[in-house]
């Protein structure tokens, strides 16, 4: 990719400075478009949905382990030694099982985000060729270290996403 942006910028520094004038150049802040846009709200709220009720499994048995535990520590004087090693094992056994489920929580939200934004940004895509060719855009650039509010068209992109389903 970078060796493409290379020889893309060896060409413009080629090209005589009439053309320069007559160039259009937009940029799109890919970042603003997957935080603001319509279909990345629409995404949060499905994922949110999605997990939600293995999220409240979870806040659950944390409340079990708290008060397992709390009450372990209360009674673990007065128990015979069988029955507390019995909790202890019953309480690291639960404890074990609540860190696998949240740890397969955790990469399980990430893969669907991951697939979800991947899908906006085919769509966020489709919108910018789209632009591009309607306003005759002779080159839009997604990341750039600087990019000026005139070339700008990311509040463009957000306001077409709208209408995107």
């Amino acid at each position: 990719m970078r060796r493409v942006i290379g020889l893309f910028l060896i060409v413009l520094l080629a090209m005589p400075a009439a053309t320069w004038a007559q160039m259009r150049i937009g940029f799109v802040n890919a970042e603003r478009v997957m935080r603001e846009s319509a279909p990345a709200a629409r995404a949060l709220k499905k994922l949110e949905k999605e997990f939600e009720r293995r999220e409240q499994d979870l806040q659950k048995i944390s409340k079990t382990l708290q008060g397992m535990q709390s009450s372990l520590e209360k009674a673990s004087l007065s128990l015979p030694e069988a029955e507390r090693k019995t909790k202890e094992r019953e309480f690291s056994d639960m404890s074990r099982d609540f860190q696998r489920r949240e740890r397969t929580l955790r990469e399980d939200y990430a893969q669907r985000q991951h697939e979800e934004l991947a899908g906006i940004q085919e769509q966020a895509n489709r919108v910018i060729q789209q632009i591009a060719e309607r306003e005759k855009y002779d080159l839009i650039l997604q990341e750039a270290v600087y990019a000026s509010p005139a070339i700008d068209i990311t509040d463009k992109v957000i306001k077409s996403l709208v209408d995107v389903k």
